[in-house]
């Protein structure tokens, strides 16, 4: 199968942060008090906070926005980088999970998720708050001229208006449109029309999963009579609470594959994890702290319910579910983002007047008497970002790349940029490409990576230890649409990248294409690896399942990409 492989170096928003009362929370936030007379717990508390870059020099702050100088600079010039082209693209970082004052638990304004969401290097966002009656009712509408205000105040970040659609008999999903004349009157429809809790139809049933794969034909249908231009639907946190059975994933698929296009590899929600101890809330990374109800497919396993290495167990499975889709040779891609509603440690609540029940949206946030420790979220761009290489710094074209799966994921700005090929002879395709040749035809992987340059928003160079090649057979569709296993997909090359600090190219070749197959990358930090769920043989090294209550998010850091395949003519 792979002959050799080779490398070659080549030497050639803005930072915000909260910063905790140290009367409200204790010596270790009072820095008038020596590291010398904090007992053990307060100094471990005070070595963690210092690290997130919430303690000291890293939480400096000019301009109103917790921007270090430096850090200013460097912001500048990661924002500079993505609109730069590489390879024909502009890798644009963007979240299509955000919350804000229009649903019920959450309580940030539109303006200040994407004043933040700029300010971390984000170039696209999509609002997504919550559906429900009082929603579809109200909050799609009063959403609407503020998200039009942002886009005039903040030209240089892409603002969507979307959902999160309560899919009928499954879980929660994103689905948005572009921008235009239509845009409230299409998503007001079809909330009101194909909302699970709106239409009561949350419940696993036959007749339920129906009315999910009705809302997704509205949608395309939508698209194909010219109402709105485009519009996509994601699965959100798909392993969450179990809902997400196999069958309706590839129905929503295969329904509309214009439209559904793929789910969230790793979750929002990325602060929950932190344990109390460090001032967090102490949960589940993502939230994913569930057990199995009478609505979850009862083939997943309990593990299925927690994270690996910050990413969703359909994901972070070496020969799991994902990958059982993609060996139908069918896409299905994965996306990041935060799923922001209430950031950790934030200085601002709800305040005591709003009444969300009578207005659907709450009022402004309000000063908080002391940091929320129990909340369990970054700022969109802070920890999560999915790059998209789209053909320009547009709605159209981000959405078009999306739904291509020029798509590769990362947390903490582990890399800084990314671009793999597979070739064959002078033919080449981008990540989600399929690369057609003839049987026979060698194939090469080219792999061209930039780690981290500057600082994260924890104030650390994430160091990138080791690059995986995951490889898995074409066997076509499956008869059994609950398959969530690909016996023929494993772990076939181990890059060890500790130490690379410029941009490199890794090159491998795949030998002679025989049988169709796909590739797909993901590389750590290194800093938590175990044996994957599947055994050494398939993956020697992968992410660990999450600690619930203990999972510090910046000490385990991973990048994903999507797939590219090859078949034979």
């Amino acid at each position: 199968m792979a002959g050799h492989d080779h490398e070659h170096d080549h030497e050639h928003g803005h930072h915000h942060h909260h910063h905790p009362a140290p009367e409200e929370a204790g010596p270790a936030l009072d820095l008038n008090v020596p590291d010398g007379e904090l007992n053990p717990a307060e100094l471990r508390r005070r070595g963690f906070l210092r690290s997130a870059g919430l303690l000291g020099a890293g939480a400096a702050t000019i301009g109103g926005l917790g921007l270090s100088g430096s850090t200013a600079a460097a912001a500048d010039a990661r924002t500079q980088n993505a609109r730069t082209p590489k390879g024909g693209y502009h890798w644009l970082a963007g979240d299509h999970h955000i919350h804000t004052q229009y649903s019920e638990d959450a309580q940030y304004r539109v303006i200040d998720h994407v004043r933040h969401a700029n300010g971390f290097g984000l170039d696209w966002m999509v609002i997504t708050d919550h559906g429900s009656a009082g929603h579809a009712k109200i909050g799609v509408d009063k959403v609407n001229p503020d998200i039009k205000a942002a886009r005039k105040a903040v030209p240089d970040t892409l603002v969507f208006q979307g959902l999160e659609w309560n899919i009928p008999s499954a879980e929660h999903g994103t689905v948005f449109v572009h921008p235009g004349s239509n845009e409230v009157e299409v998503l007001k429809a079809f909330e009101n029309a194909y909302d699970g809790a709106v239409k009561g139809a949350t419940a696993s049933s036959p007749a339920n999963e129906k009315l999910a794969l009705q809302g997704l034909h509205f949608l395309a249908d939508a698209v194909d009579k010219k109402r709105v231009q485009d519009a996509l639907f994601l699965a959100n946190h798909p392993a969450r609470k179990g809902l997400d059975s196999p069958h309706e994933i590839r129905g929503w698929r295969d329904a509309a594959p214009k439209i559904a296009i793929g789910f969230e590899g790793a979750p929002g929600h990325q602060a929950a994890g932190i344990s109390t101890e460090d001032l967090g809330a102490g949960s589940g990374r993502g939230f994913y702290d569930n057990s199995p109800t009478a609505d979850s497919f009862a083939a997943y396993p309990l593990e299925s319910y927690r994270t690996f290495g910050g990413f969703d167990w359909m994901t972070a499975t070496v020969g799991g579910l994902w990958d059982s889709l993609l060996s139908e040779g069918k896409p299905w891609w994965i996306t990041a983002n935060s799923d922001s509603h209430q950031v950790w440690l934030d200085l601002s609540q709800r305040p005591a007047d709003t009444d969300f029940a009578k207005n659907g949206f709450h009022n402004p946030p309000v000063y908080a008497p002391k940091p929320a420790t129990a909340n369990g979220d970054f700022w969109p761009g802070f920890y999560s970002r999915t790059h998209v290489g789209a053909s320009s710094f547009s709605y159209a074209s981000v959405m078009a790349a999306m739904r291509a799966g020029r798509v590769w994921v990362d947390h903490g700005g582990l890399i800084e940029s990314l671009d793999i090929r597979l070739r064959a002879g002078h033919d080449e395709v981008p990540l989600g490409g399929v690369l057609h040749a003839k049987k026979g035809s060698s194939v090469t992987l080219v792999v061209n990576v930039t780690p981290a340059q500057i600082t994260n928003w924890a104030d650390v160079i994430p160091a990138l230890k080791k690059i995986d090649l995951i490889r898995g057979s074409v066997t076509g569709a499956v008869k059994d649409q609950d398959v969530f296993a690909a016996p023929k997909t494993k772990v076939v090359k181990t890059w060890d990248v500790s130490g690379k600090k410029e941009n490199f190219t890794l090159t491998l070749d795949l030998g002679k294409l025989e049988e169709g197959f796909y590739v797909r990358l993901r590389g750590s930090d290194g800093n938590r690896l175990a044996v994957g769920l599947n055994g050494k043989a398939v993956d020697p090294s992968g992410p660990k399942i999450d600690v619930v209550g203990d999972a510090n998010p910046w000490e385990d850091l991973w990048f994903y990409t999507n797939p590219l395949w090859a078949l034979p003519k």
